[in-house]
């Protein structure tokens, strides 16, 4: 009996094998993807420390605010600060003379109160240097020695001021004054440097510009002196750095 031959299961009826199936996707990307790597955690102790320095470098601003408010605060209830004032008590006007090749010589007696109206606070002055301006013109030169205002205190500073040979010019308001015989106006600058003492406690000296307004004169007709108007007179005492004022 002859044999049978029986078609192989691997193919189709058609005498085609059965068609193969692709690789599934782990079989034809294992070759070319990357092995898997967890991403490293971010430090979180770092961040922690990080956050912990900066609220305490804004609690011990907040407390170095907080402790310069409260001792400032005492400060002023315990010596209640307040500035030192000026005033001119008289300004005597003994020469003021321009000649006919425009050389000015002048003599004023001038006399200056400082008051101090604080009880626990005294002030040491240096020497004060003392100039008088009218009509922009430097009319007068002169100084007061070292002073010093204590507790509650007023002193009277008296000194003389002048100049000699003092060129004006042809066009000056100052000329033009003169020869119609009208009053003139005078500002009066006082510089020097100052010394705070409150109890044993003493600053170092900074300098401070006295500026008063306000004063008008005629110049004297003859040999007698004249005084000026101070009625109207305003001083102002301003210390000569920006950052720190005197607290009324």
């Amino acid at each position: 009996m002859a044999d049978k031959i029986h078609p192989s299961s691997k193919q189709t009826a058609g005498g085609n094998r059965n068609p193969t199936f692709p690789a599934n996707k782990a079989t034809l990307y294992s070759s070319t993807r990357s092995a898997y790597r967890p991403q490293p955690r971010r430090n979180r102790r770092s961040r922690s420390c990080c956050c912990s320095c900066c609220l305490w470098i804004t609690f011990i601003i907040i407390l170095l605010i907080i402790i310069a408010a409260v001792a400032g605060g005492v400060f002023y209830l315990l010596y209640r600060p307040k500035r030192p004032s000026f005033s001119v008590s008289s300004l005597q006007v003994s020469q003021f003379n321009l000649t006919s090749s425009n050389i000015l010589y002048t003599n004023f007696n001038f006399t200056v109160t400082g008051r101090n109206p604080n009880t626990k606070i005294a002030f040491y002055f240096n020497s004060v240097s003392v100039s008088i301006n009218s009509n922009g013109i430097d009319v007068g030169d002169g100084s007061i020695p070292a002073f010093v205002l204590p507790e509650k205190n007023t002193t009277k500073l008296r000194t003389i001021v002048s100049t000699t040979g003092q060129i004006v010019d042809d066009n000056s308001n100052l000329k033009s004054d003169l020869k119609n015989k009208r009053s003139l106006p005078v500002k009066i600058q006082l510089d020097t440097k100052v010394k705070v003492k409150m109890g044993s406690l003493k600053t170092k000296k900074v300098p401070i510009r006295v500026v008063c307004t306000g004063i008008r004169f005629t110049a004297p007709a003859g040999k007698s002196p004249t005084k000026a108007n101070t009625s109207d007179v305003k001083c102002k005492a301003d210390l000569r750095i920006k950052i720190w004022k005197w607290t009324v």
